[in-house]
Parts: C-alpha cells; structure tokens; sequence
C-alpha cells in the first residue's frame, strides 16, 4: 500500500515527483516507509495524441537494489496491457503515479518477504546443530529434530513434474522464526505423487528445510478412493492433514507443507499453523470451491506446469 506524503518538482515539460511507499513483509508484521523518485515527462503532444512518460529514477528502495523488472514496469506504465489505460485527449498522470506507486509497494513487500524467508533459513540450519530438550506436550519431544530428508543435496539432473500437474504455492506463515509453507496441486494418479515430491526435492531451500514435505493426499480412481500421507519428521502432522482432505472432502488432491524451524519451540502451535498453510493453499488453488463455483468459472490459484505464487 502507497502512502500519500508526495510532492512535486517541475521543470518545462518535466518533473521530479518525490513520494514514498509503504509496504509489510506477509504474515511478518513488519512495516515500513521509503521515498522513492519518479520522473514524469510530458511530450509536446501530450494529451492529445501522446501519453505522459514515467520513469523511476531511484536506484534503491530502503535497503533493496531496483531490478531492471521494476524500472521496465514504470517505464511501460502507459502501454503494458493491464496497467493505465491512456487514450487521445486523455489526462492520466495522476493514474500512472498511482499505479507505480502500488507496484512499487508491491515489490518492496516481496523483498522484505524474501530477506525474512532467508533469515529463517539461517536460523533453521543453526537449529538443526543444536541439541533440543522439550516435552509436557504431544509430539513436542520431537520438535526440533529434523526430517531424515532434511539437508540432502539435490540432484544434479532435476526431477521432472509429472505432464499437466501445477503447484499452487501459498504465502508463508510465520511464527517466532518458524515458517511454513503450503503447496497444493490435482492428482489423477496415485504414481504421480513421488514424482511430484521428488521434484519438490530438488529445490535447494525447499530440501534445506527442517521437515520439506510433510505431505498427504487423496486421489479416487474408479469406485476406488487411495490416500496416504507422510509426517516427514514433524510426529502426527501427516496424519493432520490428512484429516483436513477427509473433513473438506476434497478428492485428487495433493497438499504439502514446508516447516523451516527457527530454533524456538513452538509446541501445538505449529500443528495449527501446519494446518492453516496447507488450507491456505487449498483455497489458492480453487480446490475447495463447490461444484457450481467451478462451473461459473474459478479465479484461485495460478501456474505453468511448477510451482507458482
């Protein structure tokens, strides 16, 4: 979300518009403020037969590096499908600095997501090195102690996705330096599901984490409904969601969650944010949607055949 604090440099047919976005890290909590730069140029014909130019002349946002993505993003603000519509005799200016400003928003909120994910990641490898001492609770005498997947290399030849399968992947959910991740996707076949988590396996920080792919899945062949699921290391949450898929009723669904350990217990907390995750993904993806919603035409959930956001 853009902030409304701007203000405006002009000079002939241009002019420095200075304002800031603001943004927060998902589920982080975290927000925060930073000005950036854009420069507005009106050419000569401009309303009449040309649109207004604009470009982002800072080259960081807080701490961040602007990619050369962003810059073309401003920089087709008027001619990019699905960004501000100019036609002749139209004034826009206004719309186009809103509109960067949202997408600059967005952009420094993915950076903080990600700077937070990798932090997350450091403190889940220093986790794993140390010895954890914890009980009172269920299956809180194993938490900490990493899948036996955990930290495995990835091959050197990626496992393929099986033909015509799409991953939906939710945003993270983050807890005391814990995060999980929920990834969904429909199944015909139950051989398709090794497949599809060994490719899972062969990302590298998807491997790193402490328990990569807890996992469970229903798939109805014929009259015949299969299902399995896996803990991965995290002791019942297999079973969890497994559970989930049985009280949503949902069927040819695989849903894997991804938990990267902070080194801070969480207890029974995590199980419910094992839970959520895989839900969020459920829904990302249109799987819950009911029969007549899916007739009127889905909008969850996007995807090209791997994993998408």
């Amino acid at each position: 979300m853009a902030t409304a604090k701007s203000r405006a440099i002009a000079h002939r047919n241009q002019a420095l518009f200075v304002t800031s976005v603001h943004a927060s890290s998902s589920h982080g909590g975290e927000e925060i403020s930073h000005e950036i730069i854009i420069l507005v140029s009106l050419p000569p014909t401009y309303p009449a037969s040309s649109p207004p130019q604009l470009q982002l002349l800072s080259k960081y946002i807080g701490p961040y590096g602007v990619d050369a993505p962003l810059f073309g993003t401003v920089l087709k603000t008027f001619i990019s499908r699905g960004a501000v519509e100019w036609t002749p005799g139209g004034v826009c200016v206004f719309d186009g600095l809103e509109w960067v400003k949202e997408r600059c928003a967005e952009w420094l909120g993915e950076r903080m997501t990600e700077r937070k994910i990798s932090e997350i990641l450091r403190e889940d490898e220093k986790g794993k090195s140390a010895d954890v001492h914890e009980d009172h609770h269920e299956g809180e005498s194993s938490e900490g102690k990493k899948s036996a997947r955990s930290g495995r290399e990835p091959p050197d030849i990626p496992a393929e996705m099986p033909p015509g399968i799409t991953l939906i992947e939710a945003e993270p959910i983050l807890d005391r330096k814990s995060a999980f991740v929920g990834r969904a996707c429909r199944i015909t076949d139950p051989s398709q599901v090794a497949p599809i988590l060994a490719h899972l396996m062969s990302d590298k920080r998807i491997a790193r984490a402490a328990h990569p792919i807890i996992n469970a899945w229903r798939c109805r062949v014929g009259n015949v409904l299969h299902q399995d699921n896996d803990d991965d290391g995290e002791t019942a949450a297999g079973g969890r969601l497994a559970h989930l898929l049985q009280i949503l009723e949902v069927d040819n669904v695989l849903v894997v969650v991804t938990r990267y350990y902070g080194g801070i217990h969480l207890g029974p907390d995590r199980f419910k944010h094992i839970n959520q995750a895989a839900r969020n993904a459920l829904e990302l993806g249109g799987f819950l949607d009911t029969p007549e919603e899916l007739n009127a035409g889905r909008k969850h959930g996007k995807g090209k055949g791997h994993t998408k956001r």
